[in-house]
């Protein structure tokens, strides 16, 4: 009687987070983002605690919770993890202004973004 299991989105050797609504601009976090592509995940989380950029915080948030996921939701081993993929889209834009000279209106753009994390489980090489 009741509905059938969701498919994965992601493959059996993988697990992801994603946060949102991140006072930042896209170009910005990707910056961020780019720090952490392809690392093992201890690497990227020292890197991400040393990192002098405001936003690395909120990032390594959401790499904690992609690793969390991995360990507690599909059972994966976290000492194999590695950041599979990293990438940021845009999110609502705050549209605010100012009154300039000769009665005319600056626009102030306040940007948002979101950024999703992917891990996978690599198999040890012997």
């Amino acid at each position: 009687m009741g509905k059938e299991k969701n498919p994965r989105r992601v493959a059996e050797n993988e697990a992801m987070a994603k946060t949102s609504m991140l006072r930042v601009s896209p170009q910005k976090l990707n910056l961020v983002a780019g720090l952490i592509r392809g690392k093992k995940v201890e690497k990227a989380l020292a890197d991400l605690t040393f990192s002098k950029k405001r936003i690395s915080i909120d990032v390594k948030k959401c790499l904690q919770s992609a690793i969390a996921n991995a360990e507690n939701n599909h059972g994966l081993d976290v000492d194999s993890l590695v950041v599979a993929e990293a990438w940021v889209g845009k999110n609502m834009t705050l549209k605010r202004g100012r009154p300039r000279a000769r009665g005319r209106f600056g626009k102030i753009m306040k940007p948002f973004a979101e950024i999703t994390i992917k891990v996978r489980e690599r198999e040890e090489q012997a």
